[in-house]
């Protein structure tokens, strides 16, 4: 069964049953990217994927300013009672933010494919400033060339890579396009946005899972990441690139069914 919902904010869409499961996309994206995974998953878990504000059927919503915090304050609301949220890249900053701002909500924080800050810089792994430069230029010109160069660069290293890109954009395209601003704010957003101090505030269990081979999120910062949030687990899959969920599906769903699964064992022991 799946029950969809639109509201004035945000767009939701539900399938199966279960402890609820809920799904953030990354950038330039919508609840499409995740619609060949879901399967793995809705036969255990109440999952709940969500267009974030300004992308697929939410782009009529663009906060002002767009950062992760007013993200995070469209969400408010929208979320099951005592769920899990997982974010995908971008989305999984905005996962670390809502389980800040959302304790009593949300009960489980699971990241893929993301960090606390997404921009390189002096002692600090991540992507060349240049390269989200050359992005902000290309998008003033043209979208569809400017998405097809960022997912080659997130599925690069993968053997599927041609695979990965064409599952992905034939479920995004599905979906309306996104609003611009929202995509220019949105890399903005990547260059400037810094969770680090504040991720070592997390209380709820997370999970962190990661590509080896991913260009974007290199697994050269995982090690600083551990040292800001110590509590969180970690999970390095080896053949992956920027999109596991796609690549290697099974081996990621499996990962996230066994820390769901720890969530309930966790909760029975207290």
């Amino acid at each position: 069964m799946i029950d969809s919902h639109v509201s004035d904010t945000v767009f939701s869409r539900t399938h199966g049953a279960g402890k609820d499961l809920v799904f953030l996309h990354g950038w330039g994206m919508n609840s499409g990217a995740f619609s060949s995974f879901i399967p793995y998953l809705e036969n255990d878990w109440r999952v709940t994927v969500i267009d974030l504000p300004g992308f697929g059927n939410s782009r009529e919503h663009v906060p002002d300013p767009y950062n992760v915090d007013t993200i995070a304050a469209s969400l408010e609301g929208k979320l099951p009672e005592d769920c899990v949220v997982a974010g995908w890249s971008l989305g999984g900053m905005v996962a670390q933010q809502l389980a800040l701002s959302l304790p009593e909500t949300v009960s489980g924080v699971i990241t893929i494919a993301s960090t606390p800050r997404f921009i390189g810089g002096a002692g600090w792994p991540g992507i060349a400033p240049d390269l989200l430069s050359q992005f902000e230029s290309q998008l003033e010109t043209d979208y569809r060339k400017t998405l097809d160069r960022f997912l080659a660069i997130q599925a690069m290293g993968s053997d599927t890579a041609r695979q990965d890109i064409k599952a992905i954009k034939t479920h995004i395209t599905a979906h309306p396009d996104p609003a611009p601003h929202a995509l220019k704010e949105g890399l903005k957003l990547l260059s400037s946005e810094d969770l680090r101090p504040r991720i070592g505030r997390i209380t709820q269990p997370t999970l962190r899972l990661y590509g080896r081979l991913d260009s974007l999120v290199p697994t050269s910062g995982i090690d600083m990441i551990c040292q800001l949030h110590p509590q969180s687990d970690t999970v390095v899959l080896p053949h992956a690139a920027h999109a596991p969920f796609i690549s290697h599906p099974q081996q990621t769903a499996d990962i996230i069914t066994q820390f769901m699964a720890s969530l309930s064992h966790r909760r029975k022991a207290s």
